[in-house]
């Protein structure tokens, strides 16, 4: 079923994404673009220009070409996309890389002003799937941004940036994906169901029930089987792929009711591509 998003919030949340990693960007030095983040073989700047890459292909820009043959993770072809235009700019300073930035998120966002709702609802090509809308993918676009901001500001050393709105709208993407979490990544079994309390900059609950396929529901006849509480950030990375939930057990994540069920579910959250 495909996704409507409303076009004035969404393109005033992308021109906070965007300009929260320019100004980011222009606080680091040599070494902290250089430093590891969490993404394996990426640098703090090699996720500015995997932005850039995406960026530039909504504009309509080439791929550039790139000698991936050394790189041996590339196991699909977006993750080859994704490559090719990482390792295009490897060989600029981060301050080059921060730079092409600017001037491909003007661009973009310029382009997207000029856009209506009608052109936000249209059918698009998503990673999501292809019977989706724009807006679906531009929401993409914002939960993809916000988690690399998040890769880079650990990969730098500096705090997360914990904006309410941005938290919110960034959890619509797991939030979308939550019967597939729980029914195929965590394979909670049927006649079970569970709870995720979020905290921190996002109080959510999540309730989802396993019948002949998982379901979020707005309520249980009773307690769910399992449940588990954490933090929202810690949610979005372990949704992403950033982190393994394993470390996390019983200290940052709170396991209720069937314990075994909870950390089945806990440690098979990530589902993104």
């Amino acid at each position: 079923m495909a996704t409507f998003v409303d076009r004035d919030e969404m393109v005033g949340l992308l021109r906070r994404e965007l300009d929260a990693l320019a100004d980011l960007g222009a606080g680091l030095d040599e070494a902290a673009w250089k430093a590891p983040t969490c993404l394996p073989g990426w640098s703090v700047q090699d996720n500015l220009a995997h932005v850039v890459g995406t960026e530039s292909i909504l504009l309509g820009e080439p791929a550039p070409e790139a000698d991936l043959s050394h790189l041996t993770r590339l196991a699909n072809p977006v993750a080859v996309a994704n490559e090719g235009w990482v390792e295009s700019m490897r060989s600029l300073t981060g301050a080059e890389v921060l730079e092409r930035f600017r001037a491909v998120a003007a661009r973009r966002l310029a382009a997207l002003d000029a856009m209506t709702q009608a052109d936000f609802d249209a059918p698009s090509w998503t990673p999501a799937g292809p019977d989706e809308t724009y807006g679906r993918f531009m929401q993409i676009r914002h939960y993809d941004c916000y988690l690399h901001e998040l890769d880079m500001r650990e990969g730098a050393g500096l705090p997360d940036r914990v904006d309410p709105a941005q938290v919110a709208a960034a959890l619509r993407e797991p939030a979308s994906g939550l019967g597939f979490i729980v029914g195929k990544r965590a394979g909670v079994p049927q006649g079970s169901s569970v709870r995720i309390q979020l905290t921190g900059a996002a109080e959510v609950t999540y309730l989802v029930e396993v019948a002949e396929r998982a379901t979020v529901v707005d309520h249980l006849d009773g307690a769910p089987t399992a449940g588990i509480t954490l933090d929202t950030v810690l949610f979005l990375r372990l949704t992403g792929g950033r982190r393994d939930a394993t470390s996390h057990l019983r200290t940052d994540i709170a396991l209720e009711g069937d314990e075994a069920l909870a950390e089945q579910l806990a440690t098979h959250l990530p589902f993104t591509i």
